[in-house]
């Protein structure tokens, strides 16, 4: 049985500090039980996790209020116009949901719903392996009201192809 329309609106009134495990989240969101960046089409959402916990090669960090969250890909360049990298990229222009969780140890801290807060851009950072990659950095901050779409992207540009 699909549970997408009720999943919808149980994700819309969540709060932030809510908590879950693993399970919990992936059965309310309908997505993958792994991978910072969940993709569910059944509930039109993106869960974004931010790990606290073991091995994370990815510098994500606040800066003041905005998080710069490292996109998709553990090994190699990453690029803004593949899987949930694009899905992001272009989130002010669709309808997709973004969700942002904390992750420590197996707790998943809900966040709230994040938007872009400027033009994505590409960095520098070390991939699993050790090596120097180029890496895609999404600004995001908070979500202000339902109407709040934050930063567009509408086209890859020279520097986000």
């Amino acid at each position: 049985m699909d549970n997408s329309f009720a999943n919808r609106a149980k994700i819309e009134a969540l709060k932030a500090g809510a908590t879950f495990n693993n399970n919990e989240l992936c059965n309310l969101f309908q997505c993958s039980p792994q991978g910072g960046m969940r993709r569910s089409r059944r509930t039109n959402t993106l869960v974004l996790i931010r790990d606290y916990t073991g091995f994370n090669p990815y510098d994500d960090r606040w800066k003041e209020d905005v998080l710069l969250y490292t996109g998709m890909g553990l090994v190699g360049d990453q690029y803004f116009n593949t899987a949930q990298n694009k899905t992001l990229y272009f989130s002010g222009s669709s309808t997709i949901g973004i969700h942002l969780f904390e992750r420590k140890n197996r707790v998943y801290t809900y966040v709230g719903k994040v938007v872009l807060a400027a033009k994505p851009y590409y960095g520098r950072q070390s991939d699993s392996m050790g090596k120097d990659r180029q890496v895609c950095i999404f600004p995001l901050r908070l979500k202000k009201n339902e109407n709040d779409k934050g930063y567009i992207c509408l086209l890859y540009t020279s520097d986000a192809a």
